[in-house]
Protein backbone atom coordinates (compact mmCIF):
# COMPACT_ATOMS: atom_id res chain seq x y z
CA UNK A 1 0.00 0.00 0.00
CA UNK A 2 1.20 3.48 -0.51
CA UNK A 3 1.86 5.70 2.30
CA UNK A 4 0.23 8.78 2.31
CA UNK A 5 2.62 12.04 1.31
CA UNK A 6 2.92 13.63 5.41
CA UNK A 7 1.86 17.40 5.29
CA UNK A 8 4.94 20.11 5.64
CA UNK A 9 3.58 22.88 8.27
CA UNK A 10 5.42 25.60 9.86
CA UNK A 11 4.40 25.23 13.08
CA UNK A 12 2.17 22.47 15.04
CA UNK A 13 0.98 23.25 19.04
CA UNK A 14 -0.57 20.42 21.00
CA UNK A 15 -1.35 20.78 24.52
CA UNK A 16 -2.69 19.19 27.20
CA UNK A 17 -2.03 15.65 26.26
CA UNK A 18 -1.97 13.82 29.71
CA UNK A 19 0.03 10.94 29.05
CA UNK A 20 -0.02 8.31 31.64
CA UNK A 21 -3.41 8.95 32.27
CA UNK A 22 -6.90 6.89 31.44
CA UNK A 23 -8.70 9.59 28.97
CA UNK A 24 -5.69 10.60 27.19
CA UNK A 25 -5.91 9.52 23.48
CA UNK A 26 -2.97 8.54 22.64
CA UNK A 27 -3.95 6.30 19.62
CA UNK A 28 -5.39 8.74 17.55
CA UNK A 29 -2.84 11.51 18.63
CA UNK A 30 0.00 9.11 17.40
CA UNK A 31 -2.07 8.69 14.06
CA UNK A 32 -2.28 12.53 13.49
CA UNK A 33 1.35 13.14 14.44
CA UNK A 34 2.67 10.23 11.53
CA UNK A 35 0.73 12.56 8.97
CA UNK A 36 2.74 15.71 9.25
CA UNK A 37 6.32 17.32 9.07
CA UNK A 38 6.59 19.87 11.35
CA UNK A 39 9.26 22.57 11.02
CA UNK A 40 8.76 23.78 14.56
CA UNK A 41 6.81 21.65 16.87
CA UNK A 42 5.36 23.42 20.27
CA UNK A 43 4.35 20.92 23.07
CA UNK A 44 2.32 23.73 25.16
CA UNK A 45 2.13 21.64 28.42
CA UNK A 46 0.73 19.00 30.26
CA UNK A 47 1.62 16.49 27.69
CA UNK A 48 3.08 14.16 30.73
CA UNK A 49 0.98 13.76 33.83
CA UNK A 50 3.12 13.61 36.29
CA UNK A 51 0.42 14.59 38.83
CA UNK A 52 -1.41 10.99 38.06
CA UNK A 53 1.94 9.06 37.75
CA UNK A 54 1.18 7.38 40.83
CA UNK A 55 -1.06 5.10 39.48
CA UNK A 56 1.55 3.38 37.59
CA UNK A 57 -0.57 3.73 34.06
CA UNK A 58 1.85 4.05 30.95
CA UNK A 59 0.48 1.65 28.16
CA UNK A 60 2.53 0.90 24.83
CA UNK A 61 0.27 3.76 22.76
CA UNK A 62 1.46 6.39 24.99
CA UNK A 63 4.75 5.58 25.13
CA UNK A 64 5.10 5.83 21.10
CA UNK A 65 4.18 9.22 21.52
CA UNK A 66 7.17 9.69 23.49
CA UNK A 67 9.15 7.86 20.56
CA UNK A 68 7.53 9.83 17.52
CA UNK A 69 8.49 13.09 19.62
CA UNK A 70 12.09 11.77 19.59
CA UNK A 71 11.63 11.00 16.12
CA UNK A 72 11.00 14.55 15.33
CA UNK A 73 14.22 15.84 16.88
CA UNK A 74 16.25 12.89 15.07
CA UNK A 75 15.11 14.19 12.17
CA UNK A 76 15.57 18.31 12.66
CA UNK A 77 12.36 19.51 13.93
CA UNK A 78 12.61 22.07 16.44
CA UNK A 79 11.10 21.11 19.49
CA UNK A 80 9.79 23.31 22.53
CA UNK A 81 8.96 21.64 25.32
CA UNK A 82 6.70 24.09 27.42
CA UNK A 83 5.74 23.21 30.91
CA UNK A 84 2.16 22.83 32.11
CA UNK A 85 0.74 22.53 35.73
CA UNK A 86 -0.06 18.71 35.56
CA UNK A 87 4.26 18.47 33.93
CA UNK A 88 5.50 21.43 36.86
CA UNK A 89 8.52 19.32 37.94
CA UNK A 90 9.90 20.22 34.56
CA UNK A 91 9.85 23.57 35.62
CA UNK A 92 12.92 22.95 37.20
CA UNK A 93 14.82 21.95 34.28
CA UNK A 94 14.01 25.08 32.56
CA UNK A 95 16.71 26.19 29.66
CA UNK A 96 17.29 22.75 29.21
CA UNK A 97 18.02 21.40 26.13
CA UNK A 98 19.27 18.50 23.55
CA UNK A 99 20.08 18.55 19.94
CA UNK A 100 16.83 20.43 18.65
CA UNK A 101 15.04 20.02 21.91
CA UNK A 102 14.47 22.90 24.84
CA UNK A 103 12.84 22.75 27.93
CA UNK A 104 10.65 26.24 27.90
CA UNK A 105 7.74 27.92 30.47
CA UNK A 106 7.20 30.15 27.10
CA UNK A 107 8.13 30.93 23.84
CA UNK A 108 8.16 33.62 21.32
CA UNK A 109 8.73 33.43 18.07
CA UNK A 110 8.92 35.21 14.75
CA UNK A 111 6.31 34.46 12.44
CA UNK A 112 6.15 35.87 9.09
CA UNK A 113 7.10 39.36 10.61
CA UNK A 114 4.24 39.05 13.10
CA UNK A 115 5.34 37.81 16.98
CA UNK A 116 3.56 34.78 18.83
CA UNK A 117 3.54 34.49 22.22
CA UNK A 118 2.96 30.55 23.20
CA UNK A 119 2.79 29.77 26.89
CA UNK A 120 0.30 26.62 28.45
CA UNK A 121 -1.95 29.13 30.64
CA UNK A 122 -1.93 28.06 34.12
CA UNK A 123 -0.18 30.89 35.64
CA UNK A 124 -3.58 32.83 34.74
CA UNK A 125 -5.45 29.81 37.44
CA UNK A 126 -6.66 31.06 40.31
CA UNK A 127 -7.05 27.61 41.42
CA UNK A 128 -3.45 26.72 40.79
CA UNK A 129 -2.01 30.04 42.54
CA UNK A 130 -4.09 29.80 46.02
CA UNK A 131 -5.47 26.02 46.20
CA UNK A 132 -3.17 23.60 44.68
CA UNK A 133 -4.85 20.92 46.59
CA UNK A 134 -7.92 22.05 44.86
CA UNK A 135 -6.68 21.90 41.42
CA UNK A 136 -5.73 18.68 41.87
CA UNK A 137 -8.84 16.75 43.79
CA UNK A 138 -11.01 18.43 40.38
CA UNK A 139 -8.10 16.56 38.41
CA UNK A 140 -8.90 13.24 40.39
CA UNK A 141 -12.45 14.01 39.63
CA UNK A 142 -12.38 14.51 35.89
CA UNK A 143 -9.81 11.52 35.34
CA UNK A 144 -12.50 9.36 37.03
CA UNK A 145 -15.69 10.83 34.91
CA UNK A 146 -13.38 10.26 31.54
CA UNK A 147 -12.86 6.93 32.71
CA UNK A 148 -16.91 6.24 33.31
CA UNK A 149 -17.48 8.08 29.61
CA UNK A 150 -14.89 6.04 28.13
CA UNK A 151 -17.04 3.05 29.19
CA UNK A 152 -20.05 4.12 27.90
CA UNK A 153 -18.55 5.55 24.57
CA UNK A 154 -17.76 1.37 24.30
CA UNK A 155 -21.41 0.27 25.18
CA UNK A 156 -22.45 3.00 22.64
CA UNK A 157 -20.26 2.01 19.68
CA UNK A 158 -21.51 -1.71 20.10
CA UNK A 159 -25.13 -0.15 19.62
CA UNK A 160 -24.18 1.79 16.88
CA UNK A 161 -24.11 4.85 18.11
CA UNK A 162 -21.68 7.78 18.54
CA UNK A 163 -19.02 8.99 20.87
CA UNK A 164 -20.29 11.09 23.71
CA UNK A 165 -18.26 13.66 25.90
CA UNK A 166 -19.76 13.91 29.71
CA UNK A 167 -17.13 16.29 30.48
CA UNK A 168 -17.34 18.85 27.57
CA UNK A 169 -20.86 18.95 27.96
CA UNK A 170 -20.72 19.98 31.69
CA UNK A 171 -18.42 22.65 31.01
CA UNK A 172 -20.20 24.00 28.11
CA UNK A 173 -23.11 24.20 29.83
CA UNK A 174 -22.28 25.40 33.37
CA UNK A 175 -22.19 29.17 33.70
CA UNK A 176 -18.95 29.66 35.68
CA UNK A 177 -17.23 27.47 33.42
CA UNK A 178 -17.96 29.28 30.62
CA UNK A 179 -17.00 32.67 32.67
CA UNK A 180 -13.55 31.08 33.41
CA UNK A 181 -13.01 30.25 29.69
CA UNK A 182 -13.74 33.94 28.84
CA UNK A 183 -12.20 35.24 31.21
CA UNK A 184 -8.97 33.48 30.60
CA UNK A 185 -8.98 34.63 26.98
CA UNK A 186 -9.51 37.90 27.71
CA UNK A 187 -6.61 37.82 30.33
CA UNK A 188 -4.21 36.16 28.02
CA UNK A 189 -5.31 38.67 25.19
CA UNK A 190 -5.27 41.51 27.52
CA UNK A 191 -1.80 40.79 27.95
CA UNK A 192 -0.72 40.11 24.84
CA UNK A 193 -1.91 43.32 23.56
CA UNK A 194 0.17 45.22 26.71
CA UNK A 195 3.27 44.48 24.89
CA UNK A 196 2.85 44.30 21.36
CA UNK A 197 2.01 40.16 20.66
CA UNK A 198 0.38 39.46 17.10
CA UNK A 199 -0.51 35.77 18.48
CA UNK A 200 -0.88 34.37 21.69
CA UNK A 201 -0.98 30.83 21.98
CA UNK A 202 -2.27 29.01 24.84
CA UNK A 203 -3.68 25.54 26.26
CA UNK A 204 -5.14 24.72 29.91
CA UNK A 205 -8.71 25.15 29.37
CA UNK A 206 -8.91 21.87 26.88
CA UNK A 207 -11.10 24.58 24.85
CA UNK A 208 -9.82 25.14 21.57
CA UNK A 209 -9.90 28.39 19.71
CA UNK A 210 -9.12 30.88 17.19
CA UNK A 211 -10.05 34.58 18.11
CA UNK A 212 -9.29 37.89 17.61
CA UNK A 213 -9.72 39.65 20.60
CA UNK A 214 -9.83 43.98 20.43
CA UNK A 215 -9.33 46.34 23.36
CA UNK A 216 -8.97 49.74 23.58
CA UNK A 217 -5.27 49.58 23.80
CA UNK A 218 -5.42 47.52 20.48
CA UNK A 219 -6.04 44.15 19.04
CA UNK A 220 -4.56 40.37 18.96
CA UNK A 221 -5.10 36.70 17.60
CA UNK A 222 -5.77 34.30 20.78
CA UNK A 223 -5.50 30.42 19.86
CA UNK A 224 -5.77 27.51 22.17
CA UNK A 225 -4.50 23.87 20.53
CA UNK A 226 -7.83 22.29 22.97
CA UNK A 227 -6.41 18.71 23.87
CA UNK A 228 -6.16 15.34 23.15
CA UNK A 229 -8.28 13.61 25.98
CA UNK A 230 -12.04 15.70 24.37
CA UNK A 231 -11.10 17.48 21.53
CA UNK A 232 -8.24 15.72 19.95
CA UNK A 233 -7.21 19.24 18.51
CA UNK A 234 -4.16 21.05 17.34
CA UNK A 235 -2.97 24.17 16.12
CA UNK A 236 -1.33 24.48 12.78
CA UNK A 237 0.80 27.47 11.28
CA UNK A 238 1.23 27.39 7.39
CA UNK A 239 1.36 29.78 4.63
CA UNK A 240 1.42 32.39 6.97
CA UNK A 241 -2.19 31.66 8.67
CA UNK A 242 -3.50 29.55 11.45
CA UNK A 243 -6.13 26.96 11.51
CA UNK A 244 -7.55 24.23 13.86
CA UNK A 245 -7.38 20.75 13.53
CA UNK A 246 -9.89 18.23 14.40
CA UNK A 247 -9.04 14.75 14.24
CA UNK A 248 -12.56 13.86 14.25
CA UNK A 249 -13.34 16.23 11.03
CA UNK A 250 -10.08 13.73 9.79
CA UNK A 251 -11.73 10.88 7.98
CA UNK A 252 -8.77 10.00 5.98
CA UNK A 253 -6.61 9.76 9.26
CA UNK A 254 -9.38 8.05 10.71
CA UNK A 255 -10.61 5.35 8.16
CA UNK A 256 -6.22 4.47 7.68
CA UNK A 257 -6.03 3.70 11.41
CA UNK A 258 -9.68 2.51 12.44
CA UNK A 259 -8.40 -1.17 12.91
CA UNK A 260 -5.26 -0.27 14.73
CA UNK A 261 -5.42 -2.59 18.04
CA UNK A 262 -4.13 -1.06 21.46
CA UNK A 263 -1.99 -2.80 23.75
CA UNK A 264 -1.50 -1.87 27.31
CA UNK A 265 2.22 -1.73 28.88
CA UNK A 266 2.91 -0.83 32.48
CA UNK A 267 5.48 1.74 32.92
CA UNK A 268 6.60 2.70 36.48
CA UNK A 269 7.39 6.35 37.94
CA UNK A 270 6.72 8.67 40.71
CA UNK A 271 5.13 11.67 41.25
CA UNK A 272 6.60 15.14 41.87
CA UNK A 273 6.35 18.51 42.56
CA UNK A 274 7.20 22.02 43.52
CA UNK A 275 5.87 24.58 45.06
CA UNK A 276 8.47 27.38 44.59
CA UNK A 277 8.36 26.37 40.99
CA UNK A 278 5.25 28.01 40.47
CA UNK A 279 6.08 30.91 42.61
CA UNK A 280 9.37 31.58 39.95
CA UNK A 281 6.40 31.49 36.80
CA UNK A 282 4.79 34.55 38.15
CA UNK A 283 7.82 36.29 38.37
CA UNK A 284 9.11 35.29 34.70
CA UNK A 285 5.38 36.73 33.35
CA UNK A 286 5.65 39.34 35.72
CA UNK A 287 2.38 38.58 37.78
CA UNK A 288 1.62 40.05 41.46
CA UNK A 289 0.52 36.74 43.37
CA UNK A 290 -2.47 38.27 45.06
Amino acid sequence: MKKNKKRKLDVVVISDVHLGTYGCRATELHNYLKTINPKILILNGDIIDIWQFKKRYFPKPHMKIIKQIMSFITSGTKVYYITGNHDEMLRKFKGFRLGSFEIVNKVVLDLDGKKGWFFHGDVFDVTMQHSKWLAKLGSIGYDTLIIINTAVNWFSKQLGYGRLSFSKKIKNSVKSAVKFINNFEETASDIAISKGYDYVVCGHIHHPEIKHIENENGHTTYLNSGDWIENLSALEYHNKSWSLYEYEKDELVQNQHMNLQVNDAEFIASESSNSMLFEELLKEFNIEKH
